[in-house]
């Protein structure tokens, strides 16, 4: 994030920001890199007229700003009185004072609790509505999830994966949770293929298309199963972020299908 505004230089490689170099396009972009720093002792009003005068920027747009992060009514309040998330959402909002085709947000929910990681959520969200382009770094992946329309994956300075996060997810399946299990193993492996059920857990997940969990459910019904559980599966960002980075979240080894007991060993008499 430092680098893509111009406060470190990169060792090696290049970027393009806004269209040029990094630090170049700074009029068309907006930044909150890790916590913001203001004057303890000025009120968040004065505390933008401060950063509009550096940046050049009629003052006209910090009662847009304050109104945006919802704010204005606090903006005479010194920034030292200012919880947290406050202070957090003064950052965003100092942020927009350029108007900034892109803003670039980092861990913006750090330190947060819940109220506060739910508001600066919507924040976020608001924010990135219209023309604006938001880039957000995070390791709050539910957060990610929530908010982002595109995913990115850096692993040890590497993107290795981009997209969606239907993209990223893949193929949808379903998860079952069957009694018997020995039982259930036994007819899904011969229904569907044993190399596409897996068993996690106490469930199964299965990679197929939801479509089919009509045709599993009477499968299973009709031989006597006992099916408490049966719905569409998707991968969560957690797993498809253990996934792309080869770690898990357990070290524990996956669990084989069930095997069914079979018919009792032969005495002889």
């Amino acid at each position: 994030m430092r680098i893509l505004v111009g406060l470190m230089r990169p060792t090696t490689g290049s970027a393009v920001v806004a269209g040029a170099a990094p630090g170049k396009a700074l009029s068309r972009i907006g930044s909150l890199v890790e916590s913001p720093a203001f004057y303890p002792y000025l009120s968040a009003r004065d505390n933008l007229v401060v950063l509009t005068r550096y940046a050049g920027v009629d003052e006209a747009r910090i009662d847009v700003v304050l109104e945006e992060v919802d704010l204005k009514d606090r903006a005479r309040d010194k920034y030292s009185t200012y919880s947290l998330g406050m202070k957090q959402r003064l950052g965003v909002a100092a942020a927009l004072l350029k108007d900034p085709e892109l803003l670039i947000l980092d861990e913006p929910s750090n330190g947060l609790d819940p109220q506060g990681i739910a508001e600066m959520r919507e924040l976020v969200r608001g924010i990135g509505k219209g023309e604006r382009t938001v880039l957000l770094s995070s390791h709050q992946l539910n957060e990610v999830e929530q908010i982002c329309d595109r995913v990115g994956v850096i692993v040890k300075g590497k993107l290795v994966a981009e997209g969606t996060l239907e993209e990223l997810r893949g193929q949808a399946g379903l998860v079952l949770v069957a009694s018997p299990a020995e039982r259930a193993a036994e007819l899904l492996s011969g229904l569907l293929g044993r190399e596409i059920v897996h068993f996690e857990n106490g469930r199964f997940r299965i990679d197929i298309d939801p479509s089919r969990a009509v045709e599993v459910n009477r499968t299973l019904v009709r031989d006597g199963i006992d099916v408490s559980e049966l719905r569409p599966s998707e991968r969560s960002l957690e797993e498809i972020f253990f996934a792309l980075t080869g770690e898990g979240a357990f070290d524990a080894p996956a669990t084989p299908l069930p095997e069914s007991p079979g018919p009792p060993p032969a005495v002889a008499t």
